[in-house]
This record gives C-alpha cells, sequence and structure tokens, in this order.
C-alpha cells in the first residue's frame, strides 16, 4: 500500500535538478546532510539514485528523505525503483527509455506522479515519451561526466530542435556545471540535472544556488 504523506508541492519543473552521488549515499548522516545543503541552495527537484545500498537502507533513506524535500519545497522522485517509489510515497520516479518501464510507472504511481525518462540523444524516444505520458524528458549527456563516462553523448543544439516539438519540460544531464548551464537553458532546457556538479562540490549549498540563480527571471 502506499505510504500516506502530505500533497507534494505545486513545483514547477524548471529548476535544478540535484542527483544524489555514490559517496553521499555511503551513510545516511552524510546523505541527509548533503541533501540538507542542496535544497537550501535551491534545488526544486531531488532524484534518489542509490545503486549502492540494500534495499532496507534504501527504503529508510527515501522515507526520512521525502520528508526533508517537503520541508523545502521540493519534489522527491527515486531513480528507476517505481516499487520503493510506491512505498514511499515518494511524487514520482525517473525511468530509463523503454516504453514497458514508463507505462507500468504511470499505472503503479498514478495520474499525478512526475514520472521522468531518459532519452539520451534521441527526439524520437522523447515524442514516443510524451505520447506514452511522461511528465518530462532527460536529454544527454551533453558534456564529459563522471558519474556517466560512457554514456551516448548530445549535442546542445539538440535542444533547439527538440524543444517546439515538445509540449512537456526538458532536462538537460551530463556534466552540466553552473559555467555552461546558462546555455543548455536558453536553449530550451526546463530543467539541468547535477550529481558531482552538487554533491562533490565543497560548498554544496553555494553550488546549488549557483545554479539556482541561472533560473532567476
Amino acid at each position: 500500500m502506499k505510504a500516506s504523506h502530505p500533497h507534494p508541492p505545486a513545483v514547477a519543473l524548471r529548476s535544478l535538478y540535484a542527483i544524489t552521488s555514490e559517496a553521499i549515499c555511503a551513510d545516511t548522516a552524510t546523505l541527509l546532510a548533503a541533501v540538507e545543503d542542496a535544497l537550501a541552495g535551491g534545488a526544486r527537484l531531488l532524484q534518489y539514485r542509490d545503486k549502492w545500498n540494500d534495499a532496507a537502507r534504501r527504503a529508510q533513506n527515501a522515507h526520512v528523505l521525502l520528508g526533508l524535500c517537503h520541508e523545502h519545497g521540493a519534489l522527491f522522485i527515486i531513480n528507476d525503483d517505481v516499487e520503493l517509489a510506491l512505498a514511499c510515497g515518494a511524487d514520482g520516479v525517473h525511468v530509463g527509455n523503454t516504453d514497458a518501464s514508463l507505462a507500468s510507472a504511470r499505472n503503479r504511481l498514478g495520474a499525478q506522479a512526475v514520472i521522468g525518462v531518459s532519452c539520451a540523444g534521441s527526439i524520437e524516444r522523447a515524442l514516443a515519451a510524451q505520447a506514452g505520458g511522461a511528465s518530462y524528458v532527460a536529454f544527454g549527456r551533453f558534456f564529459d561526466s563522471r558519474t556517466k563516462p560512457n554514456a551516448p553523448g548530445a549535442e546542445p543544439g539538440l535542444l533547439n530542435t527538440a524543444r517546439p516539438q515538445l509540449r512537456i519540460p526538458v532536462c538537460a544531464i551530463g556534466g552540466v556545471t553552473p559555467h555552461n548551464a546558462g546555455d543548455l537553458i536558453t536553449r530550451g532546457a526546463d530543467m539541468v540535472a547535477a550529481v558531482d556538479g552538487v554533491f562533490a562540490a565543497s560548498d554544496i549549498e553555494a553550488a546549488a544556488r549557483d545554479y539556482s540563480k541561472l533560473f532567476q527571471p
């Protein structure tokens, strides 16, 4: 049964989208402190990506992170794990690029869930995701990425081409820094996702603020 939580914040999908790193997932205290700093710096979406801890620890962390995100008026998204998202009452899930996983996620989580789909450099995949009920699509890797160094590349011009064809928000990911994010936003990115750009910074809150400033009018 889905956990009972207050209604999610009414957050526009236009923001820094912070994604947890392996380093901060090493222990719960580090994870919570780092996420708190990112949220204080203005991240309005937080994706809990944890490929390293066991299911029990991930479930425990997810419950706490959900509350932390909502305290800061941010959305809490789970990476890949639809059942964990359902169990903890997350605001949504980010899934891979197969139609079945999108359809399954929407069926399990309901019409109000935020469901994002990775599209690499494929506008066709993004259009199919949009037609299948995705809440947003993610393009990238746009630049060199320590998190996924072998991920397929995407050119910034892809955003110029994709944006007029899509009615749903677009996220740019892959080596995005406060220095190169502005161009991606100008080209049509509604969100920029960052892992190490936020969580490997010596001052996580300041790093998040540098990204967040790019979305201010």
